[in-house]
C-alpha cells in the first residue's frame, strides 16, 4: 500500500484591485484574463491534487492512469488561464540586469527609476520585496493620477499578478526583482508566452513534489485543479454548471472540505484506480458551450498550431519538455506505442541556483529547440473516437504501475483483455516527430524517493551490486 501523504499549497492573493485605469496595460501584456480570476479567493482541494501528484511521472510530464497517460498542456493554458502561448521565452537573469540589457540600471536604481522610490530596508531582502510594501503604496490609485502615475501602477500590479498567480515560490510573501526588465518595457510584454513559462513552472513544482519527503506545492495551481475538473467529470463537484473564459473561473467559488484529509487521499486513490479510458474528457472544448464563450483568437490556427508542439518550455532556469506526442487523445488522435522517454534528469537539477547567469546564452541550445518549435508541430489525424490504440493498451498493462490501492481493497486487472471498442478504433502510426536534443544525466547516483507510479530500486540496489 503506498503511504498516504497530503501536499499543501503555497500562495498568495493578490488582494490589489483592479482599476479601470491600468486595464488597457493588461490587455496588451496578454494578462488581463489572468487579473480577472484574482477577483475570487482559490481554494485547492489538497487530498485531490494529492491523488494526482502521486501518478506524476517527471520523465514524462505526464500523469499515469490505469488506462493510459495524461497531461496539462499548451492547450489547457490557452483555454483555462487564456494566457498567450507563442512568443519569446520568458528568460534573462536574476539579477545583473545591467551587464545583459541595453539601457538597463543596476537593479534597485532601476528599480527606484519605475516605481519613484526604494522600498524601506526592512522590507527588501537581496533582490526581492516583501509583498506587503506593495500592498502598502500602490492598493488605491488616485483619481486625478497622471498618465505615468497609472503606468507605475500597473508595473506594480503585473508585479504581484505574476509572483501570486503563476509563478509563486515557497517564499510565498516576496516578489523578486526579476521582474523590472519586463514591467520596464510595458509595451511588449504581449509579445512573451506567458502561457510556456506558466506550465514549465507548474511540470516543474509537480515534480519537485514528487518527491516524497517534499510537502509544499507552488505555482499556477488553479490551472492543474481546473483541469482535473474539466477532464474528470466523475471527480468535479457538482452545481458548477455555468461558465465563463476563461475556463477556470467555473470554480471560483468552489470550497472543498478540509476534514479528514487522509481519509479522502484514500478515496481518492481507489476513485482514479477504477477509471478508464472513458472516465476522461479527452476533448472538453470541443463542446457548444463551450465554443460559445471562449475568445475568437483561440479558434485560428495561429494561434493554436503551439499546442501540438514536443518542444521545451522555458522560463528562466527552469526548462521542462511539453510532450504531447504521448498524450494523442488529448488532440483528438489515436494514441500508439510512444517514443522512448527523454532523459530529462539533467534538466531538472538545473534552477538558477549557484550564480546567476544570461540564461538565453548558457541555454542557448534549448532557446534555439524554442525558436524552431514550429519544425516540432505534430500533424494529428483526428478520429470520431480518439482513444488508445490495442497496441497500447497491451503495452501499457504490461508495463505501468496502474493500481495504487492495497490489494484488499482492488483487484489488479492487469489479465484484463484488451476492449474491442480498442481494436475498433484503428491501426494508423503516430506522426514522426523531430528527436529532441536529449542531454546526459551527469546527477549524482542516489535518486529522489518519489511516492506513487515512480517506483525506486535504492534499498535494494546494494544487492544487485553483491551479485
Amino acid at each position: 500500500m503506498q503511504p498516504t501523504r497530503c501536499v499543501y499549497s503555497v500562495r498568495r492573493q493578490q488582494n490589489m484591485p483592479l482599476h479601470d485605469r491600468i486595464i488597457p496595460y493588461l490587455k496588451r501584456a496578454g494578462l488581463y484574463h489572468l487579473a480577472r480570476l484574482n477577483a475570487h479567493w482559490f481554494w485547492l482541494d489538497e487530498p485531490l491534487v494529492s491523488a494526482f501528484i502521486e501518478r506524476w511521472w517527471p520523465e514524462t510530464h505526464t500523469f499515469h492512469m490505469p488506462f493510459k497517460e495524461c497531461t496539462i498542456t499548451l492547450q489547457d493554458v490557452a483555454y483555462q488561464l487564456r494566457l498567450p502561448v507563442d512568443g519569446h521565452a520568458v528568460s534573462g537573469c536574476m539579477t545583473d540586469f545591467h551587464m545583459h540589457i541595453e539601457g538597463a540600471r543596476p537593479a534597485w536604481e532601476w528599480f527606484e527609476e519605475l516605481f519613484g522610490e526604494l522600498p524601506p530596508p526592512d522590507k527588501r531582502k537581496l533582490y526581492t520585496v516583501h509583498f506587503t510594501w506593495f500592498h502598502e503604496q500602490f492598493r488605491v490609485l488616485p483619481a486625478d493620477a497622471s498618465e505615468e502615475t497609472v503606468r507605475i501602477y500597473a508595473r506594480a500590479y503585473i508585479m504581484m499578478l505574476l509572483s501570486t498567480q503563476l509563478f509563486m515560490d515557497k517564499s510565498a510573501n516576496r516578489v523578486h526583482l526579476r521582474w523590472l526588465p519586463f514591467v520596464a518595457r510595458l509595451d511588449d510584454m504581449g509579445s512573451y508566452s506567458w502561457g510556456a513559462a506558466a506550465l514549465a513552472w507548474l511540470y516543474r513544482c509537480m515534480c519537485r513534489v514528487a518527491n516524497r519527503n517534499v510537502t509544499n506545492l507552488a505555482g499556477p495551481l488553479q490551472l492543474l485543479q481546473s483541469w482535473i475538473f474539466w477532464r474528470f467529470p466523475m471527480l468535479r463537484p457538482p452545481g458548477f454548471d455555468a461558465f465563463f473564459f476563461p475556463l477556470a473561473s467555473r470554480w471560483a467559488t468552489y470550497l472543498p472540505s478540509s476534514d479528514g484529509k487522509e481519509r479522502q487521499i484514500i478515496q481518492y486513490r481507489l476513485a482514479l484506480d477504477q477509471l478508464t479510458h472513458r472516465d476522461i474528457v479527452w476533448e472538453p472544448y470541443g463542446s457548444v458551450d463551450v465554443l460559445a464563450v471562449i475568445h475568437p483568437e483561440i479558434l485560428t490556427e495561429e494561434h493554436s498550431w503551439l499546442w501540438r508542439a514536443v518542444t521545451n518550455l522555458i522560463y528562466f532556469a527552469v526548462i521542462e519538455w511539453h510532450q504531447v506526442d504521448r498524450v494523442f487523445p488529448q488532440l483528438g488522435g489515436v494514441q500508439h506505442l510512444p517514443e522512448p522517454m527523454l532523459n530529462i534528469e539533467y534538466l531538472h537539477s538545473k534552477d538558477g541556483r549557484g550564480g546567476d547567469r544570461w540564461f538565453p546564452t548558457y541555454y542557448r541550445t534549448w532557446h534555439q529547440h524554442w525558436d524552431d518549435r514550429v519544425r516540432s508541430v505534430l500533424s494529428v489525424q483526428r478520429v470520431p473516437d480518439p482513444g488508445p490504440s490495442p497496441e497500447y493498451l497491451d503495452w501499457w498493462h504490461r508495463v505501468a504501475h496502474r493500481i495504487l490501492s492495497p490489494g484488499i481493497a482492488f483487484a489488479d486487472p492487469r489479465p484484463t483483455q484488451v476492449p474491442d471498442d480498442a481494436i475498433l478504433r484503428g491501426s494508423s502510426q503516430a506522426p514522426t516527430r523531430v528527436p529532441a536534443s536529449d542531454m546526459p544525466d551527469n546527477r549524482r547516483l542516489e535518486r529522489r524517493r518519489r511516492i506513487g507510479t515512480r517506483a525506486t530500486d535504492r534499498d535494494w540496489r546494494w544487492l544487485d551490486d553483491m551479485m
